[in-house]
C-alpha cells in the first residue's frame, strides 16, 4: 500500500476517535477565549480535524506528484473526505453552532455529486473535481475548524468568523454542485 492510500486510510481511522472526543462529556477543564469557553476535548478534536483535513492536501499532491494514483485511492479519498465533514456538521448541529438546514444543503450536494460520479462510473466516464469544489472544500474546512474551535480567536473580537465562514463555504457548495452538474449533464442523458 502506497503512502498516499495509507493516508487517507489514518484519515479515516482519526475519524471516530474526533467523534468520541465531541460526543463524550469529558472534564478535561475549559480555556476562556473571549466571550466564549472551549472545552479542551473541542480543541483536541478540533486539531484531530485540522490534521486529517491535512491528509487530504497531502495525500493527493503526493500521488499526483510521485503517479501513485491508485483504483483504491480514487475510491477511498472521496469516502474519507465526505465521511469526515458529514460527521463534524453533524455534530456542530447536535452542539448548536450550525443550523441544521445549512447542514442538510451540504450533505445533499455531497449525495449528488456522489450519485452523478457513480452513473458515469457504470458508462466508464471519469468525472474530475473543477477549482470551485476546491474552493468549497477549502472554506468548509476552515467554517468547521473555526467552529470546533468554538471561533477562537475571532471570539476576541466578537467577530462570528465561523458562522459567516459556514455561509461562504454553502455558497460554494451550492455554486460548484451547480456547476459540476451542468457541465456533466451529459451523463444523464439516455443513449437510446
Amino acid at each position: 500500500m502506497n503512502l498516499p492510500n495509507k493516508l487517507t486510510i489514518s484519515r479515516i481511522l482519526l475519524i471516530p476517535i474526533f467523534i468520541f472526543l465531541l460526543t463524550v462529556p469529558f472534564d478535561w477543564g475549559t480555556w476562556n477565549i473571549g466571550s466564549n469557553e472551549l472545552p479542551i476535548a473541542h480543541f483536541i478534536a478540533a486539531l484531530i480535524f485540522i490534521i486529517a483535513s491535512g491528509t487530504d492536501w497531502v495525500d493527493g499532491y503526493y500521488a499526483r506528484k510521485y503517479n501513485l494514483v491508485t483504483n483504491l485511492g480514487k475510491f477511498l479519498d472521496p469516502l474519507a473526505d465526505k465521511l469526515l465533514v458529514s460527521a463534524a456538521l453533524i455534530l456542530l448541529v447536535e452542539m448548536g453552532v450550525a443550523p441544521a438546514w445549512v447542514v442538510i444543503i451540504i450533505i445533499s450536494r455531497e449525495f449528488a455529486v456522489t450519485g452523478l460520479r457513480l452513473v458515469a462510473a457504470g458508462e466508464g466516464i471519469v468525472l474530475a473535481a473543477g477549482s470551485m469544489g476546491k474552493i468549497k472544500t477549502a472554506t468548509q474546512m476552515v467554517a468547521i475548524a473555526v467552529l470546533l474551535l468554538h471561533n477562537f480567536p475571532f471570539s476576541y473580537i466578537d467577530f462570528p468568523f465561523g458562522i459567516m465562514m459556514l455561509y461562504i463555504s454553502l455558497f460554494f457548495t451550492i455554486w460548484s454542485g451547480l456547476e459540476y452538474f451542468i457541465k456533466n449533464w451529459h451523463v444523464m442523458r439516455d443513449s437510446k
